[in-house]
């Protein structure tokens, strides 16, 4: 065995002693920061910072330590310098806090504070950033807000006085109309409460703030004042002469109507309506005869007051009702003494209906007040989300004012109603009062921002005075456009101060563009009359129409235009252009739409075989198509025809001269036999060509006729050698100089191909080109013939198979179709096979020559049959000399059909015959 040496525990071999770790100095922060810089990881060192920052470390140290932790950790580094970044804010906004404290300290010092300086101080130190929520703004605020709420009260008070007033004043009228006691028993009470009223408007006009409340107030308060002591100045003395009448009936009878007729009646005297009665019943005794006409006069200008106030009345007008009566009462005082007693009846009738109407009016008004201040409370107690804005609040404000004055005009005003909507509408216009202010700040801002725009408009314009780039230009022009319309929104007077300024600032800018383009224009305006000049022309110049159009697309694109008025110039400069290109293709459609005769045959014969596709019968179609192609070939042989005859016509008028030429000479001939014996060797090259006129053979342009060799009666060149370096002319002394022109050999005389592609047949003349409407028409008819063919072809090839098929099943050789019906791919003798093997009795097997007719026709095998067909493949592979499925599907086609017949080898067969007969 090997032995194992292992160190136990106990050895005595010395150990190595390690090597000392090397120790890191303590960073010089990590005293400051408690460990930051030596912490393990990034997240005990974040920890270790928020502790150091708790403990507010001075702005150095901070930045000391910032500046030695951003290099090694920017996460635990971000919070000291967010801290930072607080103190230089800090820094800033008392800065900023000191300024606007100042302002608040001058506005508290002021004996007089306005209420809107206060509200936009408030504002404005907000806008700069003033930290308003700390000290020693947030005192200030506060102070400032106490000092508004103080005179707000104040304001409010003022008007509580002048109600207060109203009322007492109401009561001491109400009071008058009561018995004299009634009053005297009120009369302390009513001295106190006006001895309070006095003490409490003595007391607001001695407040401190009491300058600084609004102008319109003290006016209001010095008129409820007065009218207040000049009713209760009167009431006094009138209460006391009452009470002394009462005491002594030699006593004068107070002012007061209603208490002089009560001391009267308990002194036994007729009351003043009566004593004014009984003194009224002599006069009218004793008065003169009144004329008719002045009866009639009264009667109808009373009944025509009366008929005013009952309209009114019946309508509810109230204040309408009201100044009715008044009216009928100053007629009454008038005419009433000429009035009958029933016509004095229906106008105190009509009177007393005024007066419940009145009181029935000021009711249903306190219902439309109280409505009013409901609507007007709900106005800040809106759902959330569903808050009106400024805009809305003020119109809707406006609207509850209005009907509010509507509500006072149709009855007496009800000044606790009112009170309180009032302070329900201003609550609510504080809303309307930021809106404003808002407003105001963004047109100061839109102001401004026009402005500078138009400077900027006015430096542009100094700047690009000599520029050429209308484009360019232009393009800044509508962007100052956009700018000056998306400026924002500016009071109607503002904005009619500003626009002049911009319209002048950008005609000075447009001016060189729109000189540019007024010269634009004349260049345009005769490129127009030029194109009117040429589609006026009889003939249209393409080349000066083109260059026109280059000029004109050139001046477009040089010099901008605005777009509806450079689309109108430019319809005016194409319009003769186009009128004359129409008109030269109406010329052009007139001349191809008139037909030729050969037109209209093969329209004719293309109709023909239309209607022929259309009966489904392969016979008709096929004689239409071929008379559709003899009517193209008929036209064809018609002008070879005239050309043959224009031919014969040309050589029977050159031959008709010299034959009487021939007839004259003939006795000269017989008289003189040595002399024509003499001309005839002369003669007769002369005669030869007349005595036998060939056709002449049409001349073909084939490339190298004016070659040596190339004609018939020239000399034949020596054919090509066979070697390189050999001679082809054939010159005396060479080789195959005394060879001679080779035989006629297998090819023929190669010399007389007539070029170096030889001579070939002349192109068939196929006559004039067909017009465009019958080529289309021949052609669509073809086509349509040649789907028509192929469909009936499918068609009977389906019906081929459905009686091949039909044939096996019923064992029926009579059945099978005919060799025309099967096609050419099945011979006679394999039609035969099929007939012998239907007409024996079903035997054998076809799996396998099934699976061999599905090889030769490549279709798909069901899957039940894959495995089968597998096998066959194999064992084909190893049979190399037996012929292949595709060459024996014939026999294989018989072997199916000797077999019984049933459905799935029906469909197989069916499958495999639909493409193995289909293949050409």
């Amino acid at each position: 065995m090997f032995p194992f040496f292992s160190r136990s525990k106990m050895s005595d071999a010395p150990e190595v002693n390690p090597a000392p770790a090397k120790t890191q100095e303590p960073h010089p922060l990590d005293a400051l920061t408690g460990g930051a810089f030596s912490a393990a990881t990034s997240g005990e060192r974040a920890s270790r910072i928020r502790d150091w920052l708790a403990t507010q470390p001075a702005p150095e140290q901070l930045q000391e330590v910032f500046k030695e932790l951003s290099g090694r950790d920017k996460g635990a580094a971000r919070a000291v310098r967010e801290r930072l970044d607080e103190i230089r804010r800090a820094k800033g906004q008392e800065a900023i806090a000191a300024e606007w404290a100042e302002k608040a300290q001058a506005l508290l010092a002021a004996p007089k504070l306005n209420i809107a300086d206060a509200l936009a101080w408030q504002r404005d130190a907000a806008k700069a950033g003033a930290p308003l929520s700390r000290e020693p703004l947030s005192l200030l605020k506060a102070q400032m807000a106490d000092r508004v709420k103080v005179i707000e009260d104040l304001q409010h008070r003022v008007q509580v006085q002048r109600e207060a007033a109203v009322l007492l004043a109401q009561r001491i009228e109400v009071l008058s109309t009561k018995p004299w006691r009634d009053a005297h028993a009120a009369l302390e009470l009513l001295r106190a409460d006006v001895a309070r009223w006095q003490e409490q408007a003595q007391e607001l006009t001695g407040d401190a703030s009491w300058v600084s409340v609004e102008a319109r107030f003290p006016p209001l308060l010095d008129a409820s004042r007065t009218q207040l002591l000049v009713v209760w100045e009167a009431f006094q003395p009138a209460v006391a002469q009452a009470a002394a009448a009462a005491e002594d009936a030699a006593a004068p009878l107070p002012p007061v109507p209603v208490w002089a007729d009560e001391l009267r009646a308990a002194r036994g005297l007729p009351t003043e309506a009566a004593a004014s009665s009984a003194a009224a019943k002599p006069a009218r005794a004793t008065k003169p005869k009144v004329a008719p006409e002045v009866v009639e006069k009264a009667a109808q200008v009373v009944r025509e007051a009366l008929a005013t106030l009952e309209k009114e009345t019946a309508e509810g007008h109230g204040k309408a009702s009201a100044g009715a009566a008044a009216a009928l009462r100053a007629v009454l005082k008038v005419h009433g003494k000429h009035i009958d007693n029933a016509l004095e009846q229906q106008v105190h009738t009509a009177l007393v209906a005024a007066g419940e109407l009145e009181g029935w009016q000021r009711w249903s008004a306190d219902q439309v007040r109280e409505d009013l201040v409901a609507k007007a409370e709900a106005l800040l107690n809106r759902p959330e989300g569903q808050a009106l804005g400024g805009r809305k609040m003020q119109e809707t404000l406006r609207n509850l004012r209005d009907q509010w004055k509507q509500a006072d005009q149709g009855g007496a005003p009800n000044h606790a109603l009112w009170k309180k909507f009032d302070e329900a509408c201003n609550a609510a216009h504080k809303v309307v009062e930021a809106w404003l202010d808002k407003i105001r700040t963004e047109a100061a801002e839109h102001k401004a921002q026009r402005l500078a725009l138009i400077e900027e408009v006015k430096a542009w314009a100094q700047e690009h005075a000599s520029s050429t780039d209308w484009k360019g230009m232009n393009r800044a022009l509508y962007q100052f456009g956009d700018r000056w319309r998306e400026g924002g929104h500016v009071g109607e007077k503002l904005f009619a101060e500003l626009q002049p300024q911009w319209k002048q600032a950008i005609a000075l800018a447009a001016a060189p563009l729109e000189a540019a383009q007024k010269d634009s224009l004349a260049r345009r305006h005769a490129m127009i009359d030029e194109a009117t000049a040429l589609g006026a022309a009889p003939t249209l110049r393409i080349d000066a129409v083109k260059a026109l159009q280059q000029r004109w697309q050139a001046e477009a694109q040089s010099v901008p235009l605005d777009r509806k008025h450079e689309q109108k110039l430019w319809d005016a400069f194409r319009k003769p252009i186009d009128e004359a290109f129409n008109r030269k293709s109406a010329d052009r459609e007139k001349a191809a739409t008139e037909l030729s005769a050969r037109d209209r045959a093969v329209l004719d014969a293309s109709k023909a075989l239309e209607a022929a596709n259309t009966t489904g019968d392969a016979q008709q179609i096929r004689a239409a198509v071929q008379a559709l192609e003899a009517a193209l070939r008929g036209q064809a042989q018609a002008a070879e025809a005239v050309a043959t005859a224009q031919k014969a016509e040309a050589a029977q008028n050159a031959a008709s001269p010299a034959e009487q030429a021939g007839a004259g000479d003939a006795p000269a001939a017989d008289a003189d036999a040595s002399g024509a014996a003499a001309d005839g060797e002369a003669a007769a090259p002369a005669a030869a060509p007349v005595a036998s006129p060939k056709p002449a053979r049409p001349v073909v342009a084939v490339r190298g006729d004016d070659r040596p060799g190339m004609k018939k009666d020239a000399p034949a060149a020596v054919g090509r050698g066979a070697r390189p370096g050999e001679r082809r002319d054939g010159r005396p002394g060479d080789r195959d100089a005394g060879r001679g022109p080779r035989a006629e050999g297998r090819f023929g005389d190669r010399n007389d191909r007539g070029g170096r592609m030889g001579e070939r047949p002349a192109h068939e003349d196929r006559g004039p080109r067909l017009g465009d409407a019958a080529f289309r028409a021949q052609r669509d008819a073809m086509e349509h013939a040649q789907l028509a063919l192929k469909k009936l072809a499918a068609q009977a090839h389906g019906e081929t198979l459905t009686q091949l098929l039909a044939a096996w099943d019923k064992r029926d050789p009579s059945q099978v179709p005919s060799a025309q019906d099967l096609g050419g791919r099945v011979t006679a003798s394999v039609r035969a096979a099929w007939t012998q093997a239907l007409s024996a009795a079903p035997q054998g097997d076809a799996s396998e020559a099934l699976l061999r007719l599905e090889m030769a026709a490549e279709v798909p095998t069901p899957a039940e049959h894959i495995a089968a067909r597998r096998m066959l493949q194999l064992q084909l592979l190893t049979r190399r000399n037996d012929p292949a499925p595709a060459q024996t599907w014939g026999q294989d086609a018989a072997r199916v059909l000797a077999s019984a017949s049933d459905a799935a080898g029906a469909r197989r067969l069916q499958n495999v015959l639909k493409t193995l007969l289909r293949k050409q």
